[in-house]
C-alpha cells in the first residue's frame, strides 16, 4: 500500500503494529478515541486506521484535551491495527458510496430513490427516480446518464406498469396463498383457477404483485438487501422514503420519514410498541432445508408490513392497496 509516495509496510501476514507507521510521520496527526469501542482512530484524507490496545489498562493514558482543543495520545508498542478504511473524501463519516459507472449498467435501469406516495388512508403508490445509460446514435451516446421519474399506483394495470418501468427481470406466479389460513372457514374456500403473479425488478429492489383476476396492482414490496437476510444479494438496495403519519394527543397529525437505514427500534419510538405479537417468517427453499440466517419478524401498521431482522434492521417493506369496494359489498350481502 502506498500513501502519498510513502510506502508503509502493512500486510495481512504481519501484526500490523503501530511502530511500522512511525517512520511515515503518521503519528503527527491527532487521534480520536472512541470510548464505546475502546479504539483509537487515526484519520487522513481517504485513509483511516483503528488501533486496539492489548490491555484495557492502557486506555487511561489517553489525554482528551491536550492543547488548543487537540487530542494527545502516546500509542504504546502493543497497539495493533484492527481496521483500515480506504474511502474518497476528507471524512469517513461523510463519505458515500461512489456512483455506479455507466459501463456497469449493461442496459439495466436502476433506482436512485423511491418515494412512497400516500393519501389520507395510507400508501397510494411509488414515485421512482430512475437512472439509465444514454442511448442513441454516436460514439458518445453511452457517456451520458439519463435521469427520469416514473410513478406507479395501486390499481394500475399490467400494461400501465410495463409502460412506466419496462419489462421485469422475472415474472413469478404464486403457487398458493398462505394467508388463507387466517380467513373464515378456509377449508370451504374453492381453490382459484389462476394465481396472482409478481413482476420482479431486481435492479430497482421492487416487486409488484398483480391480482390474477383484474390484472391490477395490489401490493408493492421494497427490499433493503441487508447482509444476513435470506434474499441478500438478489435485489439491488431500494433507497426508499416512507412518510409515516403520527397521531399525538392535543396536537395535529405529524409526519416522520422512514428510510432504508431506519431501525425498527426508532420506528417503534415514533409509533409505539405494537400490541399484537409479530408474525414469525421462516424462509427455506424446501421443507427439508434449513435457513442459516434465522427467522424474521413481521409487524403491520398503516397498510404496511415491516419485515424486521434479528439485528433490528428492516429487511423489506410490503405496501398494501386500499380494499376494493366490491369486496365490502359482497361481504355485506352475506347472510
Amino acid at each position: 500500500m502506498r500513501y502519498k509516495e510513502v510506502l508503509p509496510v502493512i500486510t495481512p501476514c504481519q501484526a500490523g503494529l503501530c511502530l511500522q507507521l512511525q517512520p511515515c510521520h503518521f503519528l503527527l496527526i491527532p487521534t480520536v478515541y472512541n470510548s464505546a469501542e475502546q479504539l483509537f482512530h487515526l484519520n487522513f484524507r481517504g485513509l483511516s486506521f483503528s488501533f486496539q490496545l492489548d490491555s484495557w489498562t492502557e486506555a487511561p493514558k489517553y489525554e482528551p484535551n491536550f492543547a488548543h482543543g487537540l487530542a494527545s495520545l502516546q500509542i504504546p508498542h502493543g497497539a495493533t491495527v484492527k481496521r483500515m478504511y480506504i474511502y474518497s473524501g476528507n471524512s469517513l463519516q461523510d463519505t458515500k458510496a461512489p456512483v455506479m459507472p455507466l459501463s456497469c449498467f449493461l442496459g439495466n435501469v436502476y433506482a436512485e430513490s423511491v418515494d412512497v406516495l400516500r393519501d389520507g388512508t395510507g400508501p397510494s403508490g411509488l414515485r421512482l427516480r430512475l437512472l439509465a445509460a444514454g442511448c442513441g446514435p454516436g460514439l458518445l451516446a453511452d457517456s451520458k446518464m439519463r435521469v427520469f421519474e416514473r410513478s406507479v399506483y395501486f390499481g394500475d394495470s399490467c400494461q400501465d406498469v410495463l409502460s412506466m418501468l419496462g419489462s421485469p427481470h422475472k415474472v413469478f406466479y404464486k403457487s398458493e396463498d398462505k394467508m388463507k389460513i387466517h380467513s373464515p372457514s378456509p377449508h370451504k374456500q374453492v381453490p382459484s383457477k389462476c394465481n396472482d403473479y409478481f413482476f420482479n425488478y431486481f435492479t430497482l429492489g421492487v416487486d409488484i404483485l398483480f391480482d390474477a383476476n383484474t390484472h391490477k396492482v395490489k401490493k408493492f414490496v421494497l427490499h433493503t438487501n441487508y447482509p444476513g437476510h435470506y434474499n441478500f444479494n438478489i435485489y439491488h438496495r431500494c433507497e426508499f422514503k416512507i412518510p409515516i403519519a403520527i397521531k399525538k394527543e392535543n396536537a395535529d397529525g405529524q409526519t416522520e420519514t422512514c428510510t432504508t437505514y431506519s431501525k425498527w427500534d426508532n420506528i417503534q419510538e415514533l409509533l409505539g410498541h405494537p400490541v399484537e405479537k409479530p408474525v414469525v417468517l421462516h424462509r427455506s427453499s424446501s421443507p427439508n432445508n434449513t435457513n442459516p440466517f434465522g427467522s424474521t419478524f413481521c409487524f403491520g401498521l398503516q397498510r404496511m408490513i415491516f419485515e424486521v431482522m434479528q439485528n433490528n434492521h428492516i429487511a423489506s417493506v410490503t405496501l398494501y392497496g386500499p380494499p376494493r369496494p366490491g369486496a365490502h359489498l359482497k361481504t355485506a350481502e352475506l347472510p
